[in-house]
């Protein structure tokens, strides 16, 4: 056993990494591309040529080779894991059609395709009618079949990036049921694509025969083809292992399988879930997304603009650290740390709604951040003490959000991303739950939750709860401080959950005043 590794695919939207982990879930190595390529034709648009994903991921692997005591003879298996809702369209040859558009793209239909009658007066009567509009608007296939007819009347194939990916490397038309979050006819309570009759299929220009086959995450789904050997240096024919999405296998590989344990990762979106048995829609008529662990839901609740918001700040205000960090050779994360311990609790009456980006229901499309209280006192440092209390605050509603709509109550959180690096993060959300926060045993938790998969699809561990208990395990762990806790004990009821509500109707002024958030 102790001569078997695993590799793992991590797709994510800043870098693509090669990681290569053994059976006891340490990371041995690592290779890390930073993706770059990402082009804005337009404000809002955010497209990647899929070649450049490829590349990426090539070079990854390769550097990783060049790197590693490791015989590739000794690794079992690949397993691939990538950012969700980054489409790609292949013509019949398997080649791209156009860029890929990615899940922070935020362009819009505007021609709407037209549900039938009976379809549009259930929206309406169970109050869904302003949310299916905006699933109409932003599925990218209704604003490519209506912008550019002629690129999808050519579209073979309309996958997710995972499904690309593999089919890249296996050569066959194959995704994971685990990977399926996006603008897809997907059928989340049942695990499968939605049937004829389902109005998701009215809804988007999606035919069956243009999606890949599904398969459980955790099962082989082919072998690595000559030519990805030839481009990654992966051994020829060693098994692809279905992954699941990096959110879901973050949650897997940092040891969350159980409605009692809040996951929270700290990333570009920040976001609350469990892991349950039960088909549980933690925001009604929102569905769970299918977890890493077959079988399972994840209760997800997102915060967009989560971590992405740390950093904004540390480029728009965070010059003076950067520099001391690269004339004094220390980590610049410590020096943020140090800025946010300069401030209490509370950052002296700062609160702050982190909704940087509009959502869907809660918050709905018309949100805005904001930011109160400000006096001659608050500095920088209050302002990024105010974001991480803000990230927190908007976390922990969702948390109870999620409790509520399962019955079960949140008893422990673990936190994984790139955020749950910072100590200070890490203490003020143990304050702001009230609950201790741990960290796992190691930062690439989603790359691990992969690793976890292939174990078991391998035969590498016997099952699931073998493989969780071998290779996830607890760092170090913050506990509440009783005399912080109590302040956000009162802030988070007295102000900052009545901030949405009250600011609600002017950010509906905003919009018609300004056009934004435009109006779906």
């Amino acid at each position: 056993m102790s001569n078997d590794y695993l590799l793992a695919i991590d797709n994510g939207t800043q870098s693509v990494r090669a990681l290569l982990f053994d059976l006891h879930g340490n990371l041995v190595d690592k290779a890390q591309v930073s993706i770059d390529t990402y082009q804005s034709p337009q404000p809002g648009w955010v497209e990647n040529d899929p070649e450049d994903f490829w590349h990426a991921l090539s070079r990854a692997c390769q550097h990783l080779w060049a790197n590693t005591s490791v015989p590739k003879s000794a690794i079992r298996g690949v397993v691939i894991t990538t950012q969700r809702g980054t489409v790609v369209n292949l013509d019949a040859d398997g080649k791209p059609l156009r860029p890929a558009i990615l899940w922070l793209d935020q362009r819009r239909a505007d021609k709407l395709p037209k549900l039938s009658w009976w379809w549009r007066l259930l929206f309406r009567a169970i109050g869904m009618h302003n949310t299916l509009r905006h699933f109409l608007h932003e599925a990218e296939a209704n604003w490519i079949a209506q912008h550019q007819p002629d690129i999808w009347a050519r579209t073979h194939k309309f996958l997710l990036l995972s499904g690309y990916l593999n089919y890249r490397f296996t050569g066959r038309y194959v995704d994971a049921i685990g990977s399926q979050v996006g603008y897809v006819p997907f059928d989340y309570k049942k695990g499968c694509w939605a049937p004829r009759h389902d109005w998701k299929w009215q809804a988007m220009p999606i035919s069956p025969c243009m999606l890949p086959e599904l398969a459980a995450s955790g099962t082989i789904i082919g072998k690595v083809t000559a030519q990805t050997a030839a481009d990654t240096g992966i051994p020829e024919g060693l098994p692809v292992i279905a992954g699941a999405a990096d959110k879901a296998c973050e949650v897997l590989g940092a040891g969350c399988i159980s409605p009692e344990t809040a996951c929270l990762s700290f990333g570009t979106a920040a976001t609350i879930n469990t892991t349950t048995e039960r088909y549980v829609e933690a925001t009604p008529f929102v569905p769970p997304y299918p977890a890493a662990l077959p079988g399972h839901y994840n209760t997800e609740v997102q915060i967009t603009r989560g971590f992405w918001m740390v950093s904004w700040f540390k480029e728009q205000f965070g010059l003076q650290e950067r520099l001391t960090a690269e004339s004094s050779g220390v980590a610049v994360e410590s020096l943020f740390d140090d800025l946010v311990n300069a401030v209490p609790p509370g950052a002296q009456g700062l609160m702050l709604q982190p909704f940087w980006n509009p959502g869907i229901k809660v918050p709905g499309p018309e949100a805005k951040g904001a930011i109160i209280g400000f006096g001659d006192v608050h500095t920088r440092a209050h302002l990024y003490r105010a974001i991480l209390e803000g990230l927190a605050y908007a976390l922990r509603e969702a948390g109870e959000r999620i409790a509520t709509r399962s019955g079960v109550a949140i008893k422990r959180v673990r936190i994984s991303g790139g955020g749950s690096q910072s100590d200070a993060a890490m203490q003020i959300t143990a304050d702001v739950f009230n609950l201790p926060c741990e960290r796992p045993h190691l930062y690439e938790t989603s790359g691990l939750g992969a690793a976890i998969l292939g174990a078991v699809a391998l035969g590498l561990h016997p099952d699931f709860d073998t493989a969780i208990h071998n290779m996830t395990r607890v760092g170090k762990v913050f506990e509440p401080v009783a005399e912080h806790a109590a302040i956000y004990q009162q802030l988070y009821p007295r102000v900052y959950k009545r901030m949405y509500e009250r600011l609600q109707p002017l950010y509906h002024a905003i919009r018609e005043i300004t056009g934004y958030p435009r109006r779906a």
